[in-house]
């Protein structure tokens, strides 16, 4: 059975459902997908999450999938290369509105900014801990709103809402993640205003 051929079985199990047909499909190809992703972004992790990414999407869209010349691996390349460009983006607005918060005049010292710096990677831990427990749609209507940039109307359509029930989870997500970040929500209310446009 030629490679083609034998790849084109393993898809058809794993729109099956087979998740050992789906683990296949990734050992095969997650390292060409990761390159394209280290290609396109700046850091390792961006990159892991990246091929991640697409390979979830893959799962999750395996029944509207389909194969290019008897493999997944193109879609999988468009996909990564999509996601990573979105990550670039997401890291340019957020360095964007890092540059716009005031300064103070004299620089800090070395404790004070090791503080922060600390602070900082404390609050980003603790902001996707509080992703992680809500619904996957909300994380996602949030994500799309505050980081990437979308308009409720324009990411209702992308999981499968109406704007209406979009506007509704984004308030009940926004919500409770001030309520599970508790005394730290003043420093995220750019991330949580940003999910407001409609």
């Amino acid at each position: 059975m030629s490679e083609e051929n034998d790849e084109a079985e393993i898809w058809q199990r794993a729109c099956a459902d087979s998740g050992d047909a789906f683990a296949e499909l990734f050992r095969r190809h997650r390292d060409s997908v990761f390159r394209r992703a280290s290609a396109l972004v700046d850091r390792l992790q961006d990159a892991e999450d990246a091929t991640a990414i697409a390979f979830f999407e893959l799962w999750r869209r395996r029944k509207a999938v389909t194969l290019v010349d008897g493999t997944v691996l193109p879609w999988l390349l468009v996909t990564v290369a999509n996601t990573a460009r979105n990550q670039r983006r997401s890291g340019l607005r957020y360095r964007r509105l890092l540059a716009t918060m005031p300064r103070e005049e004299v620089a800090p010292d070395a404790e004070q900014e090791a503080v922060s710096i600390i602070e900082a990677e404390v609050l980003g831990v603790r902001l996707r801990e509080a992703l992680a427990r809500l619904d996957a749609k909300d994380a996602a209507l949030l994500t799309l709103t505050a980081l990437d940039g979308l308009s409720v109307a324009d990411a209702a359509p992308l999981l499968g809402l109406s704007p209406g029930a979009a506007r509704t989870r984004l308030m009940r997500a926004r919500r409770r993640l001030q309520s599970d970040l508790g005394s730290h929500s003043p420093h995220l209310t750019w991330f949580l205003a940003e999910g407001e446009r409609a």
